[in-house]
Formats: C-alpha cells, structure tokens, sequence
C-alpha cells in the first residue's frame, strides 16, 4: 500500500464549495460540495479514482512536493 498526499484548493461558489488539485485538474480533479467537509470529501474520491487509473494504466501520479503555503487543505489516498 502507497499513501497519496494532495494539497487541494478550497473556494466558495455560487452554490457551496469548488475543492480541486491544480496539478490534476485537466484529468477532472474538480469537484464541490454544500460545505467545506463534503467538498473534501468528493475531491478524495475523485482523486482517488484518478489515482487508480494512472495505477492501472502505469502512469505517474502527480503529486504536490513541498508544500509550504498555509493555505488549502491536504487530502491523502491510500491504495
């Protein structure tokens, strides 16, 4: 087993909370949800799903490294 971490982005919208990752976002890793805890919620599901993908097809998972701003939140997948 391996543990993903992923510094996601957390932004209000018109109708609740767009939680992404930059760096896989053109993969679809963009979500939201009502509150701040369902977005993080949905975006670690879509992560992991993209996760599991790049696994099967023998891709790289891009992860953030060094990640030293404050701000966002981390959510981490463990396959």
């Amino acid at each position: 087993m391996k543990t993903y971490v992923f510094h996601v982005e957390l932004e209000p919208d018109e109708e609740g909370w767009r939680a992404f990752y930059p760096p896989l976002e053109e993969q679809g890793a963009s979500t939201w949800g009502e509150s701040q805890e369902a977005a993080l919620q949905h975006i670690q599901e879509v992560l992991t799903m993209i996760v599991e993908e790049r696994i099967e097809a023998n891709e790289p998972v891009k992860e953030q490294e060094n990640v030293t701003t404050p701000e966002g939140q981390l959510v981490s997948v463990t396959l």
